[in-house]
């Protein structure tokens, strides 16, 4: 199984091409904090979108929103200046806007008005506690 979540934040506004079969697809950075107290950072993840929810987000995304992204893990090789390099890219599947453009343009919180995605409210992600009966897989 090939499945990858990340929340996080646009570094950049989605750069939207088309292929030469009039494909959409749209590729932007997500700013993951990762670790806690001294050891916080932000690990850069590159994110490609296809067909319509390509479009979608090259209308509606801008740097700074804050959304949850949930794909498949790609790894390519290419040639570059004779050498051979490798990249991983997350392949989006769907994307949750976890905020709306006031939002993020005034840097308010989410709080108020929690996403909702497939039934459960992500902004809650490993906090609930289910009893061992009650585990929902």
């Amino acid at each position: 199984m090939n499945k990858v979540i990340i929340v996080g934040r646009l570094t950049r506004d989605p750069e939207v091409r088309y292929t030469q079969t009039g494909k959409a697809v749209a590729s932007f950075s997500v700013a993951v904090d990762t670790g806690y107290g001294e050891n916080k950072r932000a690990d850069f993840i590159p994110v490609v979108v296809w067909d319509k929810l390509a479009e979608v987000c090259g209308n509606n995304l801008t740097k700074g929103r804050r959304v949850l992204v949930e794909g498949r893990l790609q790894i390519r090789d290419y040639e570059k200046d004779g050498q051979k390099r490798r990249a991983a890219d997350v392949v989006a599947q769907n994307i949750e806007f976890l905020d709306t453009k006031q939002q993020a343009v005034s840097g308010g919180s989410t709080a108020a008005s929690p996403a909702k995605s497939s039934g459960y409210d992500v902004s809650s992600f490993g906090t609930e506690v289910f009893p061992e009966e009650e585990i929902p897989f």
